[in-house]
């Protein structure tokens, strides 16, 4: 089978590559912060690192597996996704399989970078640029079924890892994952993913052009190089907006069972938190899906940055459950719009033909943001013993993204 070889179906194939980038979504959970989270504990109590030294060694390792972004876009524009996303599965299967090994702090570090490189990077890049190369004017809904997976990723990985860990330990939760990788992921993406409609005879959102010669059309909106993009003030207003919850969120449920814990909920209750954002997070996402496809997307990356406000305000106050679960509910509403912000704003603002390397570069930028959020974190909980600080200083931010993500609106090329 090739890139190019039609797969014939009574409805269009664009559906099914919605289906598959979902579940490249829902499978980078073992790389996500939401899965490493409870795997915390366990190193520390096994090896008696500090919480400062783990976190150090995630953010390190995060750090280092964002700078790769850029280059795995640049993979994914090149050899087209089918056959990067398959080596990515892999390697992704054999970062698993190293990460349960860990034995020393180095190894950690090495292990962190493994999983995020090739599960929250790679993975993630691939969820979000595989949909819009199928559709256009539909893409806001394509991407908010993919953002659904991405919920249920949230919601399941959690409580499912914490039965793993206790009834056969961390080494063995790791290593399910790696078989899963190995003989799910890596032979879904083989055998069923196609590059771009145009490459076996469709076209995006499946709709024909008027006149039509008998050879394939490319259909193409207008298509920003990254060189080109990185000259308008869009490109890094947006990088702005999409960063900065990357960087608080992981911060957030990085550190989640700890926070969480000083209002007196246990770490089963912690990851019961997790269930309620995704629950929401589901509806959201599809309603987002719509919104993106008729309204400008300023008005929705400013609304994203004043959700991220009033939840870090939420988790601030919280002193009873009843604020934690108002503090979940904001993430949840938050994190369903995100997703789509994110998912739409790139094709929407610089097309397709390159989109693999510039959300390459975006990614690049949240998966650092995403590095250093976890570290203020774990300092403030040693220095201060709590996290009210911290929290306090991350409120800045998200104030600052309202206005510049109303200030993001589409580029215009110069002629």
């Amino acid at each position: 089978m090739g890139d190019k070889t039609p797969i014939k179906t009574p409805f269009f194939y664009g559906w099914i590559i919605v289906i598959i980038a979902g579940l490249a979504a829902y499978f980078s959970g073992p790389g996500q912060t939401y899965t490493v989270s409870v795997y915390i504990d366990s190193y520390i109590n096994e090896f008696g690192w500090s919480r400062t030294t783990v976190s150090s060694m995630y953010s390190m390792g995060t750090f280092a597996a964002g700078m790769l972004m850029g280059v795995v876009g640049k993979l994914l524009d090149k050899y087209g996704h089918r056959k990067i996303a398959t080596l990515i599965a892999i390697g992704f299967g054999g970062a698993l399989l190293f990460i349960s090994t860990v034995r020393t702090v180095p190894m950690l570090l090495a292990g962190f970078f493994l999983i995020r490189l090739m599960g929250q990077g790679s993975m993630g890049l691939i969820s979000g640029t595989l949909v819009p190369q199928w559709f256009i004017r539909r893409k806001g809904r394509a991407m908010s079924l993919v953002s659904v997976f991405g919920a249920m990723s949230m919601a399941t990985f959690p409580a499912m890892n914490i039965w793993l860990i206790q009834r056969f330990g961390w080494q063995n939760g790791w290593r399910t994952w790696m078989i899963v990788a190995w003989f799910v992921v890596a032979p879904m993406f083989y055998f069923f993913i196609r590059n771009r409609p145009e490459n076996i005879g469709l076209y995006p959102d499946n709709e024909v052009p008027v006149e039509e010669t008998g050879d394939v059309i490319i259909v193409e909106e207008e298509a920003w190089t990254l060189q080109e993009a990185l000259r308008t003030r869009s490109f890094w207003l947006v990088n702005y907006v999409t960063v900065i919850p990357s960087a608080i969120i992981t911060g957030c449920v990085f550190h989640q069972i700890s926070i969480l814990g000083q209002s007196g909920l246990s770490p089963e209750t912690a990851a019961l938190i997790s269930t309620l954002t995704s629950v929401i997070n589901l509806p959201i996402a599809l309603l987002a899906g719509g919104l993106a496809d008729r309204y400008p997307l300023k008005y929705l990356m400013a609304i994203t940055q004043a959700l991220l406000l009033a939840m870090v305000a939420a988790l601030f106050y919280a002193d009873s459950l009843n604020l934690v679960l108002v503090y979940g509910a904001l993430m949840g509403i938050m994190m369903g719009m995100q997703a789509i912000v994110r998912g739409v704003v790139w094709p929407e603002y610089f097309g397709r033909r390159h989109l693999s390397t510039i959300r390459g570069v975006n990614m690049m930028a949240g998966v650092i943001g995403s590095a250093l959020g976890p570290l203020p974190y774990g300092y403030a909980y040693d220095l201060f013993g709590g996290y009210s600080e911290v929290l306090l200083a991350s409120m800045i931010f998200p104030l600052i993204g309202i206005f510049l993500g109303y200030l993001a609106k589409k580029p215009e090329k110069m002629d």
